[in-house]
């Protein structure tokens, strides 16, 4: 008997074999991983995490799956979801400083609206940023001209090297990255924010602004990062990409720089569609944009 084998019968109700990955994804595309570790509690991540540790399949954690794209077909990974006790929010008072304890499956948009009714500035551009916690520190998400770097004090991550606290320098957030590798299963978030009242004008306006300049449908955000002193869309609609398709995928006729997945689409599709894409900017305006999207499957978009 393996030590997967073993991982699948102690946790039994907690783990899926040949589990839908892609499916739970914004962009609703993509294949199953072998196995699916859902973990709703500290306990339950005590009991499983050494034979997750030892189960010989690389972990790749999946959080609501907004910057991601997974290939068709069956990944030998071990995915790793989080729910129950980790979707806890709670905050306090020290001093001037509004604490913040955050699960690493909570919503970003959820606390956003909570900790805005609640009295607390600092955190409303969130609500425009459709991942949770754990995936947000990963990549140092932001929008509306914040970031994840601005708040994150610190937080606990589980690894194959075992449970630590990370601070915010340890942390070297960058732009849409940080120190924290694809087996870093973070657990918890603690952020430092403040007292005000003018939080909920601040998320009424991040969602009307949302609505106004962002397709719906299924996509997984911005498809490349923004070149210094450019905008992605613009270049895209300037190498004639706009509405383009491949197969089940198109380029956003309402924003450039987003692509959708057609109901029951391809992920090959919408791989293909991002290199066509980088190609063409590339060939029309000598500019090389870099994805914003994880893969799973796929070589990473450079």
């Amino acid at each position: 008997m393996s030590v997967l084998d073993d991982l699948i019968e102690v946790g039994a109700g907690r783990v899926s074999e040949h589990a839908v990955f892609g499916a739970r994804t914004t962009y609703r595309v993509g294949g199953t991983v072998r196995a699916l570790v859902t973990l709703s509690s500290p306990r339950d991540l005590e009991e499983l995490g050494p034979l997750m540790r030892d189960c010989g399949l690389d972990i790749f954690v999946l959080g609501n799956g907004s910057n991601l794209l997974v290939a068709d077909g069956e990944h030998e990974v071990l995915g790793v979801h989080l729910n129950g006790e980790f979707l806890g929010l709670t905050t306090r008072d020290e001093g001037d400083t509004v604490v913040v304890e955050a699960g690493a499956g909570l919503d970003l948009p959820i606390a956003a609206r909570r900790l805005a009714k609640s009295g607390v500035v600092g955190f409303e551009w969130a609500v425009g940023v459709p991942g949770t916690f754990g995936g947000a520190v990963v990549m140092n998400a932001g929008g509306h001209g914040s970031d994840m770097n601005a708040s994150v004090h610190s937080l606990v991550a589980w690894s194959r090297r075992g449970t630590r606290t990370w601070t915010h320098d340890e942390l070297a957030f960058r732009y849409r990255g940080s120190a924290l590798g694809r087996g870093d299963l973070v657990t918890n978030v603690t952020l430092h924010l403040a007292a005000g009242d003018a939080a909920q004008e601040e998320i009424r306006e991040v969602v009307r602004w949302r609505r106004a300049n962002q397709p719906g449908g299924a996509n997984a955000g911005s498809a490349f990062r923004n070149p210094e002193g450019d905008y992605a869309g613009r270049l895209i609609e300037a190498a004639g990409c706009k509405g383009l398709r491949i197969g089940t995928a198109v380029v956003s006729e309402k924003h450039a720089n987003f692509i959708i997945a057609d109901a029951a689409g391809r992920a090959n599709d919408v791989y293909e569609l991002l290199l066509t894409v980088r190609q063409r900017v590339l060939d029309r305006t000598g500019v090389s944009l870099t994805s914003e999207h994880r893969f799973l499957g796929f070589e990473a978009v450079p």
